[in-house]
């Protein structure tokens, strides 16, 4: 393992340094391993490594090449990573969303077009339609929030947000599940943010997002069971 992780070190070199740039194609298995003084099952290992992890990406007949690197793709396994997270896990992220979030919603508010807002208040009409439906009502939730986050004109925040967003998406499923006046609330509290985002008001907007992240990260240390809190 350490001798394929060195192979790997020296390929994501070769990426920081340019002598492979974002769409480049690797030379062949055998020049490459030549190149980084290793046997070629090191370069497949290392390749194989890279490729899960969206640094490579290898084209069937025709090669293996450096993806575009943006952070949508190189984040996209945060999501995957953090649905795994059980118990006082959850309650960390949800503090990390705490943390991000206002601040993502706060930048939207400066940020945000006539088109985005109409996006977003679609998928606020579609709660209020669903707010009987938890599972649809949650769905529309999360698009809510993954718009804003495109919103701030960030694609990296955007994609961290997106990524830590799924426990928590869940814990709101599960507290509509056994709380049956939490639409009402989950609806008023989006409503505040979209008026924030309308008036460009950065200061409320973040002050209202917090005030959402705050209540989700409440009912959940309410919820957990002494084991689920004891991860």
């Amino acid at each position: 393992m350490l001798l394929t992780d060195r192979a790997i070190g020296r390929i994501r070199d070769m990426i920081q340094s340019g002598e492979l740039p974002p769409g480049g194609k690797l030379p062949p298995e055998q020049q490459l391993a030549a190149d980084l003084a290793v046997s070629r099952n090191l370069v497949r290992e290392a390749v194989k490594a890279l490729v899960v992890t969206r640094v490579l990406e290898i084209r069937r007949g025709d090669g293996t090449y450096v993806t575009s690197l943006e952070p949508a793709l190189l984040l996209d396994g945060v999501a995957s990573a953090v649905e795994l997270v059980r118990g006082d896990r959850l309650l960390e992220l949800t503090e990390v969303r705490k943390l991000i979030e206002p601040a993502a919603t706060g930048l939207a508010a400066t940020r945000v077009s006539a088109d985005a807002l109409a996006e977003i208040a679609a998928h606020l009409d579609a709660m209020r339609a669903a707010r009987d439906d938890v599972e649809e009502l949650n769905r529309h939730d999360a698009e809510f929030h993954r718009l804003i986050g495109v919103a701030a004109g960030n694609p990296t925040l955007a994609a961290l947000l997106e990524g830590i967003s799924g426990p928590t998406v869940r814990g709101r499923i599960w507290r509509g599940l056994v709380d049956d006046r939490v639409a009402d609330r989950t609806i008023a509290e989006h409503e505040a943010i979209f008026y924030a985002l309308v008036d460009g008001d950065a200061l409320l907007a973040q002050a209202a997002a917090l005030a959402h992240v705050a209540t989700t990260e409440r009912w959940l240390r309410s919820h957990l069971t002494p084991d689920e809190a004891a991860g």
